[in-house]
C-alpha cells in the first residue's frame, strides 16, 4: 500500500470515529470500533435480530481490537426481548481448568508471585467462553444461520484491516504483553518495525479459525484443531498451564434471570454474580437514599455522595464476591433495602477519613480478598428493528491477555482475576480463592434499564477492569438522574474512589469544582484505577434511539 494511500484510509477512518450521539429511528449499534459497528449493522439491515449483529460485531472486534477482546476471552451479556419484555443474562466467563489448585499463583516462599509473573504464564489462561455463550444465545434469538455471521469478520482478515489509532497505541505500552514474542511476530513490517496506525494488517490464520468456528458452532474452537493448539500454546513455559482438551470440550456457559432492581421510576439489569453487577446494583441502591437526584455535575457534594457510595460498593464487593457455584454470596443481603439505607447513612458531605468495611448483611459469608484487575476490554450495545437489546462486556482480561496467540487470536489472562492467596492475613478463605470449575470474579455489568410499563429505556456498558461498576454508576445517574443526553453523561468526569485511593479527570470538572472537592476531603490521585472507560449506549428518545461512544476512546454509534 503506498503511504498517500494508507494515510486517506487513516483520515477516513478517524473521521467516523468519536463521541457524538447518533439518532436513528429503528435499529442501532454502539461499539468500540468503526468496523465492528459496520459489520453489525450490516447484519441488521439484512434481517438479522440483535444476537445475530452481536456474533458479527464479536467476531469483528477480535480482529480489530485484540488487546481487549476475542474468540479466546470471555463475556458477560444481558438481552432484552422486546414482545416477553423478559431480561435474561448469559453468562460467558472463563472457567478455570481441573487441575488448578488454590496456591498455584503462589510462589516457593509463600507469597504471592508477582502479578505480571502470572500474566504472563500459562496458568493465567481460563476456559474461554464467549464464544460458547454467543452460541447458545444466537440459537434462542436469532434469525440468521450462524456460518453467514462470519463472513465480514473472515474478509476483513483475508485481505486485510486498517490498523486503527488506538490499538498502535495499545502496542507502544511499556507491558510485558507488548514484548511478547507472539505480539511481536504479528505486529512487525516485515523489514522487522513495529505496525503503524494506518498500516494493512491481514491475519489468514485468524480467517481460517473463524471458518472452523462459522461451520463447525462454538465446538469448533472448544474441540479439535483450535482446542488443541490452545492447549499445546498454554503448556509453554513460564508456569505451564494444565489445562487439556478435556477442559475445554466441557464448558458451558450460564443463562439465568437477569439481576433486576428497582431505582427511581425505572428497573436496572445487569448480570449475576460474578460479575460486577451486583456492586453497581448496590452502588445505585446507595445513591437512592441521597439527595443527589437533585445535584448535578457542578455540584461538589453530587460527586462526594458518588464517591462514598463507590467506597462501600467495592468494601462489600471485595469482601463478599465471588462464583456463587462455590461460596455463597449475599447478594440479596447486599441488595436489601433496609441494608442499603443503613449504609447509606455513612455518606456524607465530606469524605470520610477512613474507608469503610465491610457491612453486615444477611446471609454473609467470612471471606478475605487479594484480587488485582487489570483491564482489556470492550463493551457494545446493539437495539434491533424489534426492539430486542444487547448489552454485552467482552474482555480477554489483560491488554492482549497473556501475550501468547494460537491460530490468529490471543488467549485470555482470566485467571489473574482470582486472589492470588487462598485466604486473608487472618486465615479466612477467600470467597475468590482458585477452584477448579470456578469462574473468577469479574467487574464487568452490562446494564439494560427499563420504565415502569417494562419497556426499554436505556442500554449501556464499558470496559475498564475494577472501575468498571464506577463508570457505569455515574452514567446512570448522569442520564436516569440528571436527565443528561448520553454523549454528554459519557463525557463527564471518571470519578473512580475505591478504599483510600480516588482517582479521576481533573480537567474535566466544571470551574471550581476540583477545588471544592479538595476542601470536603476528595483530592485525587493522578490517573484513572483501570484502563480509561469506553462507554457505549443506546436509548429510547423522541425520534426513536439516540446512541453514543465514550469520547476517551475510538467507538462510534450508527443506526438506521
Amino acid at each position: 500500500m503506498t503511504r498517500p494511500l494508507r494515510l486517506i484510509l487513516l483520515a477516513a477512518l478517524v473521521a467516523l470515529m468519536g463521541g457524538a450521539a447518533v439518532a436513528g429511528p429503528k435499529a442501532m449499534i454502539s461499539a468500540a470500533n468503526p468496523l465492528a459497528a459496520k459489520a453489525g449493522l450490516a447484519v441488521l439491515k439484512e434481517g438479522g435480530s440483535a444476537m445475530d449483529a452481536a456474533v458479527a460485531v464479536q467476531a469483528v472486534l477480535g480482529l480489530v481490537e485484540p488487546q481487549s477482546s476475542g474468540v479466546g476471552g470471555g463475556a458477560f451479556m444481558v438481552y432484552y426481548d422486546a414482545r416477553s419484555g423478559r431480561v435474561t443474562a448469559y453468562d460467558g466467563r472463563e472457567v478455570a481448568p481441573a487441575g488448578a489448585t488454590p496456591d498455584m499463583f503462589v510462589g516457593p516462599d509463600g507469597k504471592p508471585i508477582p502479578f505480571f509473573a502470572a500474566v504472563m504464564s500459562g496458568r493465567s489462561a481460563g476456559v474461554p467462553g464467549a464464544i460458547a455463550m454467543l452460541g447458545l444465545a444466537q440459537k434462542e434469538h436469532g434469525r440468521k444461520s450462524w456460518r453467514s455471521l462470519f463472513a465480514r469478520a473472515e474478509t476483513l482478515a483475508e485481505k486485510g484491516f486498517i490498523v486503527s489509532p488506538r490499538l498502535a497505541m495499545e502496542l507502544s505500552y511499556d507491558l510485558p504483553q507488548t514484548t511478547a514474542p507472539d505480539v511481536v511476530r504479528y505486529f512487525s513490517r516485515p523489514d522487522g518495525t513495529r505496525i503503524k496506525a494506518g498500516d494493512l494488517l491481514k491475519n489468514p490464520a485468524y480467517a481460517a479459525s473463524l471458518r472452523r468456528i462459522a461451520a463447525e458452532g462454538p465446538r469448533g474452537l472448544l474441540t479439535g484443531k483450535l482446542a488443541g493448539d490452545m492447549v499445546r500454546r498454554l503448556a509453554d513455559p513460564p508456569l505451564p498451564s494444565s489445562m487439556t482438551p478435556a477442559d475445554l470440550a466441557a464448558y458451558r456457559p450460564h443463562e439465568s434471570q437477569a439481576l433486576c432492581r428497582p431505582y427511581r421510576v425505572y428497573r436496572v439489569c445487569t448480570a449475576q454474580a460474578p460479575s460486577g453487577g451486583p456492586a453497581l446494583l448496590e452502588g445505585l441502591g446507595l445513591l437512592a437514599n441521597t439527595d443527589i437526584v437533585g445535584r448535578g455535575p457542578s455540584d461538589p457534594i453530587a460527586w462526594v455522595e458518588l464517591a462514598e457510595a463507590e467506597r462501600l460498593m467495592y468494601a462489600d464487593r471485595d469482601a463478599y464476591e465471588g462464583d456463587p457455584a462455590f461460596v455463597r454470596v449475599p447478594t440479596e443481603g447486599l441488595l436489601d433495602p433496609a441494608y442499603l439505607k443503613a449504609r447509606a447513612s455513612l455518606i456524607g458531605e465530606r469524605v470520610a477519613a477512613e474507608p469503610p468495611a465491610p457491612g453486615r448483611p444477611q446471609g454473609l459469608i467470612a471471606a478475605g480478598d487479594a484480587t488485582r484487575e487489570a483491564g482489556g476490554t470492550s463493551h457494545f450495545v446493539i437495539v434491533d428493528a424489534a426492539g430486542d437489546v444487547v448489552s454485552m462486556t467482552t474482555t480477554v482480561e489483560s491488554v492482549f491477555g497473556d501475550g501468547r496467540m494460537a491460530d490468529g487470536f490471543f488467549l485470555n489472562n482470566q485467571l489473574t482475576d482470582f486472589s492470588f492467596a487462598p485466604k486473608d492475613a487472618a486465615g479466612a478463605p477467600a470467597a475468590n480463592a482458585v477452584a477448579p470449575g470456578k469462574r473468577p470474579r469479574s467487574s464487568m455489568a452490562p446494564v439494560i434499564v427499563l420504565d415502569r410499563q417494562g419497556r426499554f429505556v436505556l442500554a449501556l456498558g464499558t470496559p475498564g477492569g475494577t472501575a468498571i461498576p464506577s463508570y457505569d454508576l455515574k452514567a446512570l445517574v448522569a442520564v436516569l438522574d440528571w436527565r443528561m443526553p448520553l454523549a454528554d453523561a459519557f463525557a463527564l468526569p471518571n470519578l473512580v474512589a475505591h478504599g483510600t485511593t480516588f482517582s479521576s479527570e481533573p480537567e474535566r470538572y466544571p470551574p471550581g469544582v476540583v477545588a471544592a472537592l479538595a476542601a470536603r476531603g476528595l483530592a485525587f490521585k493522578a490517573n484513572a484505577n483501570g484502563e480509561n472507560s469506553g462507554l457505549h449506549g443506546v436509548m429510547r428518545a423522541a425520534g426513536g434511539l439516540a446512541g453514543a461512544a465514550d469520547p476517551r476512546r475510538e467507538g462510534v454509534a450508527v443506526g438506521y
